[in-house]
């Protein structure tokens, strides 16, 4: 099923011929490494709160309900930047629309440390929040455009290895920063602005999409050149035939423009409950609140944000063996093994808080993280952004960002409630039923796409 069938004639930019791969491979790392950087961003952005939420939640007076919106406020932009990402990144270009998030992620930064007021703080929240949306749009659409077939699975995975990459170095940055006195949750949230300044700074460096301009700009001419950009030693025929490729793809789907249609079903499906799965394994949650979860099985404070830093650990060594695996092994492959990994650790969870064995708790958590990085988390990104066709893919991108940020806005707000309204066995318990439905899920209706052109993508899925 994942075998590349692609004929020279039919092969989009950057395909599987051997003699083309080492010239670009570098150059096309560095591009889809600059743009996956809008991940090391969002990874740091989304949790480096932890660090300072009980901090923030003292400082400021805030109610039980408030402290969770403002824990969630970035999560809110987050959601309304998904929503609106497709528009700019269709509009404008990809390279315009990953540029502009960099200037988001600064003003965030910036505002965060210099907040003295809890609305300026949630204002800069969701400023960064917003930057986190649409970079979750752009960023795996434009790597997936401009990758060959055979490493656009470890290539689009870059953001998500850049996320757990962010997710990390937040937490160690936390931890260090935690000495610096009473200004310190400043410095935790204020520390960012000096990773976003650079990458908004490599943006400058990359090119445009060759399908976007190619489909959207309809400027041929250009689409030509960042192809040969791609593929340096591949012959005038050949760009022409992936050009013929791309735009004739682009010419079939204009008859049916409209993004919500029949047609669309199984990627629109697909796209909806990879995201809502995503969420619904508790991920964003454990995350977030990782000390809290630790206090409740009886560790000290500082212990608790150690273990967190484990957590950061455990995430990039099994995103990195993700990464690994997934032009390898294939996307519906980690996601039964995710699968299962979830259904174990999430049990084992649960029986330990019914029945008080909290010592295997941390252990368990740990197994669900690696369980997570190399299903869930390795292939959300990368699937999303292989599944829709060229004139659709940044609406479809949208609808699955939309959906996982609104499902993790949604569970950061009310875990804490959750943990207090019920033991916290049945939340885990809850978390680990809606994997036994993702397993069925995944054996139904999930597609493998690795090593296939995406213009045969949309065949696969019968959309044409």
């Amino acid at each position: 099923m994942s075998i590349n069938t692609a004929s020279t004639t039919e092969t989009p930019a950057g395909t599987g011929h051997g003699s083309h791969h080492s010239p670009m491979s570098a150059r096309i790392f560095f591009w889809s490494l600059t743009s996956a950087l809008a991940g090391f961003l969002f990874g740091f952005d989304t949790v480096v709160i932890s660090g300072a939420e009980q901090k923030i939640q003292s400082l400021f007076n805030l109610t039980a309900g408030l402290h969770g919106f403002v824990m969630a406020s970035a999560l809110y932009g987050t959601v309304l930047g998904s929503l609106l990402g497709g528009w700019p990144t269709d509009r404008y270009g990809r390279k315009r629309t990953l540029l502009f998030v960099g200037l988001l992620y600064v003003v965030s930064a910036v505002g965060c440390a210099y907040a003295n007021s809890i609305e300026l703080l949630i204002a800069a929240r969701v400023i960064g929040g917003l930057g986190i949306g649409i970079s979750t749009v752009a960023a795996p659409l434009y790597i997936s455009e401009i990758a060959p077939p055979e490493h656009r699975g470890r290539l689009a995975g870059m953001f998500q290895f850049n996320i757990v990459f962010g997710i990390l170095v937040a937490f160690g940055s936390n931890w260090l920063l935690a000495g610096v006195g009473e200004n310190a949750w400043r410095w935790m949230l204020g520390v960012a602005a000096f990773p976003s300044v650079l990458y908004t700074v490599f943006c400058f460096g990359i090119p445009e999409s060759p399908r976007w301009l190619l489909t959207r700009k309809n400027d041929r001419e250009a689409g030509i050149k960042v192809l040969q950009l791609i593929q340096p030693s591949a012959t005038p025929q050949e760009i022409e035939a992936q050009v013929l490729a791309i735009t004739t793809a682009a010419t079939e789907q204009t008859a049916s423009r409209s993004f919500w249609s029949w047609r669309l079903r199984t990627p629109i499906l697909i796209a909806f409950l990879v995201a809502f799965f995503n969420q619904l394994s508790g991920i964003n949650a454990i995350l977030y609140f990782a000390p809290r979860i630790f206090e409740l099985t009886g560790l000290g404070e500082k212990a608790a944000l150690l273990q967190s830093v484990g957590i950061g650990f455990t995430n990039l060594i099994f995103t990195f063996v993700g990464l690994w695996l997934i032009d390898r092994l294939g996307r519906r492959t980690l996601l039964f093994i995710g699968s299962y990994g979830y259904i174990i650790s999430l049990g084992l969870v649960s029986w330990a808080f019914f029945t008080e064995h909290f010592k295997i708790v941390p252990f368990c958590i740990f197994a669900f993280i690696g369980a997570h990085a190399i299903g869930q988390g390795a292939v959300i990104w990368v699937l999303i952004s292989e599944i829709f066709p060229n004139r659709q893919r940044a609406e479809g991108q949208a609808l699955g960002s939309f959906t996982h940020w609104i499902f993790a806005a949604l569970l950061t707000t009310f875990f804490p409630k959750m943990v207090t309204a019920f033991p916290p066995g049945y939340v885990f318990l809850f978390f680990c039923l809606m994997m036994v439905l993702q397993l069925v899920w995944v054996k139904a209706m999930v597609i493998e796409t690795k090593g296939v052109p995406l213009e045969q993508v949309q065949r696969r899925l019968g959309v044409e």
